[in-house]
């Protein structure tokens, strides 16, 4: 049977057009596609680093302690993600009766960071900051993570998840990974008079309280990622695995995944923040440190200082 010239033309008209439309409908799922993944998030308190504070404190004091502490170790955070996009933030709850009288953690909260955005196609994080009632807009280029894939694999959920380490550098002011110098280590010990010389230089510098903390340069992670859910990110400013990183294991923090919904109903807009003053890393922590300077002369920090070390 031949087919007319009018009757080939409508055939191939017909055959374009549901390519389009199959290709249309692809496009379409791609762009829908998204997801909800929980966390839940904790870090370990490490009294020990406090050095001779901690051995003065009584078992009642250090758990009254941790427990204050408890609000900011201990958190759940939302991550929503499409292929390339992804939003990240504390999930909202109520405080408890009187929590927001606490001074400690209401000046600690201007230091942890708000919502977060990512880009991994555009390679940019964006971090929203509130600092001592003043907003910022941190821009950044993501963190370059250098993974090498393991075949260790477990199941969390549902899911099959593959073992990745990669070592992290570490932001000079990231609060929750500050450590207290001891000053009574055995090699300042050894030093003899040297240290005895210095003194006068330590004392000095000890009234900038940045100068008795440390934060280590690097960190080794441990992260678990699905290839079932293929997409580049996870929580944080964790990404660059072929799948969602479902848990992340650093030096006292643990990052676990509770739950996943795949194409919610009531799905989050995911889009760049534009809130607050636009600043660099590198300028955010400057402010940090200076305010932190600002504070110090404000309150008296060289009187306060010396009385601490008496």
């Amino acid at each position: 049977m031949k087919l007319s010239i009018n009757t080939k033309k409508l055939f191939l008209l017909s055959i374009c057009s549901t390519l389009v439309l199959f290709s249309s409908l692809k496009l379409n799922a791609q762009n829908d596609f998204q997801g909800q993944a929980i966390y839940q998030t904790k870090t370990t308190l490490d009294m020990s680093s406090w050095g001779s504070r901690a051995q003065q404190m009584s078992e009642q004091q250090k758990k009254m302690i941790a427990e204050r502490m408890k609000s900011m170790l201990e958190k759940t955070y939302v991550l929503n993600f499409n292929r390339s996009e992804s939003t990240y933030k504390e999930e909202e709850k109520l405080e408890a009766p009187g929590a927001g009288g606490n001074r400690w953690g209401g000046m600690m909260s201007s230091f942890t960071g708000g919502p977060q955005y990512k880009n991994v196609k555009e390679n940019l994080l964006l971090q929203e900051q509130e600092f001592f009632g003043k907003a910022f807009l941190v821009k950044d280029s993501l963190p370059k993570l250098e993974w090498k894939l393991e075949s260790e694999t477990k199941q969390i959920g549902q899911y099959t998840c593959f073992k990745a380490t990669t070592t992290k550098k570490v932001d000079e002011m990231d609060f929750m990974r500050m450590r207290r110098n001891n000053r009574d280590t055995d090699k300042e010990k050894k030093e003899g008079d040297k240290v005895s010389d210095s003194s006068k230089t330590e004392n000095k510098e000890s009234d900038n309280p940045l100068d008795e903390v440390s934060v280590p340069e690097f960190i080794i992670v441990t992260a678990w990622y699905t290839p079932q859910i293929p997409v580049s990110s996870g929580p944080g400013d964790y990404h660059g695995l072929p799948g969602l990183i479902l848990e992340v294991n650093t030096d006292k923090t643990v990052m676990l995944c509770t739950k996943i919904v795949m194409n919610p109903k009531d799905k989050d807009v995911i889009e760049q923040p534009d809130k607050g003053e636009v600043v660099t890393r590198e300028e955010y922590n400057k402010i940090m440190k200076d305010k932190i300077e600002e504070m110090r002369q404000m309150y008296g920090g060289r009187n306060r200082g010396s009385g601490r070390r008496n």
